[in-house]
């Protein structure tokens, strides 16, 4: 079951908002969540809120450039889980290939309220 919220549906909003992250649009993709929205990412401090995810999206991420190419969206009502590759730039210039794990859980409005990402790394 894919929510439908407005002429959008959940899915089609969260392929939006990689679109937006590969092209640099910080403001875009921080409207894409509410303003109290909580972005969980291994390596940082949970983000909450706009201003938060201006700076980690402005500046204090990692990654100066790339493409997410997502394989698989799954959406259930408000949650939609989304897995794929990403292939990029990191600030240092390092070249870097990942795949990333994605489930977000969207508002009544169509926007994010909670974001949580995992990274496939060999850590065992």
């Amino acid at each position: 079951m894919t929510a439908t919220l407005g002429t959008a549906t959940a899915t089609d909003i969260v392929l939006h908002y990689y679109e937006l992250v590969d092209a640099g649009d910080v403001t875009g993709l921080v409207n894409l969540f509410t303003p109290e929205a909580t972005y969980c990412r291994p390596g940082y401090e949970p983000m909450v809120g706009h201003a938060a995810l201006e700076r980690f999206y402005g500046g204090e991420r990692i990654i100066r450039s790339g493409r997410h190419t997502v394989t698989t969206v799954v959406a259930h009502g408000e949650q939609v889980a989304v897995n794929g590759n990403f292939d990029g730039e990191l600030l240092d210039g390092r070249e870097v290939h990942l795949r990333f794990a994605d489930f977000f859980l969207m508002s009544g409005d169509g926007r994010f309220t909670r974001r949580d990402t995992f990274f496939f790394a060999p850590l065992v």
